[in-house]
């Protein structure tokens, strides 16, 4: 088999099997940049310009052409180029890049080196036999790179294959001949067999496998669970093979009536295996030859026992075991039907693709195990301990921030993901997607890039669950809660797990399917599966049922947990939206003061904020400006707590320091599509009101639906939805009776995503004022229509309220906008 290869300098660029080569050592390159180098190639000599380039390689989907930036110095530190003396690759700026060196394009294998030794038989050779016996293999004195060269004419293995041999040419060269042509028979026959002969793959892209614990026979305990995470990221590159994930593994344990934590075994694992109609498990060994280490794969049909394929490697040293093992799987995945070309673009050393520190993947492991066997959060302090041990380790910063996150830390979450995308190179090129994806996501906010670089990484990996998952929250937060919930099914379907059930359920209550919503959450519970997003939808559903003691079944469950403060905050919002403010202070103090107490400061601040808000709506000025600034000097870094505190400055008629804050989110978030599309018009809409300028506000606003309906990160509720209700008081003042109903009755009609905010309580309150105004600028039939609605609102916001605190200013207002209406 020929392979096309095209030289320049000592590299050559493999373009049959994705390969970079610097004489006989292949050169780490990234796919991506690889192409990019491709094509520069192909275009030697001419200038490229960057529309060009990403046309041709991401022809279809956009791509920022910043990206070429990367890739070009990428291609760079490969080459050992230097951008101010170029010998490859050279810039001219604004306008594109340019291959400078010499390029050769030929096809090249072994068999033709071996060919360009053999002479020909229509050549007249006079060559001494000392110079036969002393010229290099393949390359005599006086020949070049086809062959021997006699007055202007060749000869070569054509005329050996045809049996015509010259009758000067010697018996020892006649012998050297006769060897080359057997090698070169061998090496067609394998190459033959290898590229061209049907093979039948041991698996399909359809099946599944699951991993065995390794048998550690070495005596370290560094190589317990670490060697299975190894193998775990190295097989994880493969788009062909499909590893059953850990959340899986433990549900299915717990159904054979087993601990989660129990040791997967071959035995185990071969029972696991049928129990999850997987085709086949992969035991992994490592035992120690003096100094050196021995690993063994192989791959097991887990319902005949019959080895589907092996292989075995050798580590000269301890920290050579990581590269070894990454060797070993590579070819296991070739051996079980992965194609060589996938393997060879996918497939990123292990000391790359993870760390070259044992110490950092055995904490990073053990991370990860009592992640899935307890709670998200339990793995933090190991994946804490995974960075300190190697501060390069990308992918132990992305566990740690995604533990972060599922404790509301979402600012120091967002440093650790930083950490990640810039460490991102040393990653595999899965896990670089995801990390770049979820940086655009929960950094830089950039929900629409998240959403593209999540569907990149679902073309390349179409069984990648947790991707399905998190380009489900994306859509979430952008408000398409119909196609969150395809994404979510589709990693329910691949792999059931906690997560899809919890995200499907708050995707179907913003829907408002609240029943289904609720055989979600049974599904889930019925496979044991428990996690706080999962028990905050049963107490909304509990709420919007009016069910009291399902809700405090609920609280029940959050108490003693780190994520107590939830549910404690869950209740304050409770009791404040029936008018109970005494009671909501009281609890969010309580909320605030257990956040503080698992070390969840953030989460503290937006529960302060949250009462800010509504303690400026209600009237009470001073009590929310005071719970606005508690909340900043708290977490003053936070975006969310900043977000909040600036709208209820902006409630209570503190321009300054609302504007100053909404300057301040502007300037750190430029791109984030919740501020700029949700929280900073709502702002600037308030402050307008202020100025009693409600056309103002109302156009600060239009450019919000429909991402108001999105999930918001940093809160209990999926949304309060302060800009409908903001946009509905504007519609107020300006007596624009018609479209202030609208608004507030948009916040009643979207009950499964406002839950228990005060928002939907004084909604009915909005509703009452807009029709009061309606009747007032009507006539006849209409305005006494318009009057009896208003009442009926009216009533509505007072029997809800009947046991309020009756000193809340907004309550007062209420009571005597009734009475005059009466």
């Amino acid at each position: 088999m020929l392979s096309e290869m095209k030289s320049f300098g000592s590299f050559r660029l493999d373009t049959a099997n994705h390969c970079l080569w610097r004489d006989a050592e292949r050169v780490s390159i990234t796919p991506k940049a690889y192409d990019v180098l491709c094509h520069l190639v192909e275009n030697s000599g001419r200038l490229v310009t960057p529309n060009e380039m990403l046309e041709a390689i991401w022809t279809d989907t956009y791509v920022n052409p910043e990206v070429l930036r990367k890739y070009i110095l990428e291609i760079r530190k490969a080459l050992g180029d230097k951008p101010d003396a170029p010998q490859f690759v050279e810039t001219v700026p604004k306008r594109g890049y340019r291959f400078i060196a010499p390029v050769c394009a030929k096809a090249e294998l072994a068999t033709v080196h071996a060919a360009e030794a053999i002479p020909s038989s229509t050549a007249e050779v006079t060559e001494p036999q000392s110079a036969l016996d002393d010229r290099p293999l393949g390359r005599p004195p006086s020949s070049d790179a086809t062959g021997f060269k006699r007055s202007g004419k060749f000869w070569g293995l054509d005329a050996l294959l045809a049996g015509v041999v010259p009758a000067r040419v010697t018996s020892r060269a006649m012998r050297f001949m006769v060897a080359i042509l057997a090698a070169l028979v061998i090496v067609l026959f394998v190459v033959t067999r290898h590229f061209y002969l049907p093979r039948t793959p041991k698996l399909t892209d359809k099946d599944t496998i699951v991993l065995a614990d390794f048998a550690n026979t070495t005596g370290d305990p560094v190589f317990d669970d670490t060697l299975k995470t190894a193998l775990t990221v190295s097989l994880n590159q493969s788009p062909f093979l499909n590893v059953v994930s850990d959340n899986k593994v433990v549900t299915t344990l717990k159904l054979m009536t087993r601990p989660p934590d129990t040791k997967l075994t071959p035995d185990v694992a071969g029972e696991l295996c049928q129990r999850v109609g997987s085709k086949a498990y992969f035991a992994g060994s490592i035992a120690s030859l003096g100094s050196q280490y021995v690993l063994g794969l192989k791959a097991v049909d887990c319902h005949s026992g019959d080895t589907l394929a092996q292989e075995q490697a050798t580590a000269a040293a301890k920290e050579k075991v990581l590269d070894a093992l990454g060797r070993a799987a590579s070819n296991l995945r070739g051996e079980l039907g992965e194609s060589l070309a996938s393997v060879q673009k996918l497939d990123v050393p292990l000391e790359q693709a993870t760390t070259s520190s044992l110490e950092a993947l055995k904490a990073f492991s053990l991370g990860e195990k009592v992640k899935n066997e307890s709670s998200s959060s339990a793995g933090l302090p190991y994946h804490q301990r995974a960075v300190e041990r190697d501060p390069n380790f990308a992918s132990g910063y992305m566990a740690l921030g995604l533990d972060y996150f599922s404790i509301g830390e979402l600012g120091r979450a967002a440093e650790c993901y930083t950490k990640a995308f810039q460490l991102r190179e040393h990653a595999s090129e899965r896990e670089k997607l995801s990390i770049t994806a979820n940086y655009y996501s929960n950094v830089t906010g950039e929900l629409d890039k998240a959403a593209q670089i999540y569907q990149e990484e679902i073309q390349t990996y179409p069984r990648a669950f947790p991707t399905y998952n998190s380009l489900g929250i994306v859509y979430a937060m952008l408000g398409q809660h119909e196609k969150a919930m395809k994404a979510y099914s589709q990693s329910l379907y691949l792999a059931p797990s906690v997560a899809p059930y919890s995200n499907i359920a708050s995707s179907l209550l913003a829907l408002q399917r609240f029943n289904e919503a609720r055989q979600t959450v049974q599904q889930a519970q019925a496979q044991k599966l428990e996690d706080p997003i999962l028990h905050s939808a049963l107490y909304a559903l509990a709420f919007l049922g009016a069910d009291s003691p399902a809700m405090v079944e609920q609280q029940q469950w959050f108490a003693g947990k780190p994520e107590e403060n939830f549910g404690l905050s869950l209740a304050s919002d409770t009791e404040a939206y029936r008018g109970h403010l005494r009671q909501a202070r009281a609890l969010t103090r309580r909320s605030v003061d257990s956040a503080i107490g698992a070390d969840n400061k953030e989460s503290g601040a937006i529960w302060l904020e949250n009462g800010a808000l509504r303690e400026a709506v209600f009237g009470n000025t001073m009590k929310a400006r005071q719970a606005a600034a508690d909340g900043l000097t708290l977490v003053p870094a936070s975006p969310g707590t900043a977000a909040e505190a600036s709208l209820a400055f902006a409630m209570v008629g503190d321009q300054a320091r609302a504007e100053s804050l909404a300057q301040e989110l502007n300037k750190r978030f430029p791109r984030d599509t919740q501020m700029q599309l949700l929280w900073l018009p709502a702002i600037q809409a308030q402050l307008a009101l202020n100025r009693k300028n409600p056309a103002e506000a109302v156009n600060a606003l239009q450019a919000v639906s429909p991402v108001e309906l999105g999930q918001i990160a940093f809160v209990n509720n999926l949304s309060c939805l302060y800009p409908s209700y903001i946009r509905g008081e504007a519609y107020l003042a300006a007596r624009q009776g018609t479209q202030a109903a609208a608004e507030f009755q948009k916040i009643l009609d979207h009950s499964g995503i406002v839950w228990n905010c005060w928002t939907g309580a004084l909604a009915h309150l909005g509703v009452a004022r807009a029709n009061a105004l309606q009747m007032k600028t009507s006539q006849g039939a209409d305005a006494e229509a318009a009057r009896v609605r208003a009442l009926a609102a009216y009533k509505d916001f007072l029997a809800l309220w009947k046991d309020a605190d009756p000193d809340i200013p907004i309550l007062k207002q209420a009571q005597a906008q009734y009475a005059k209406l009466q």
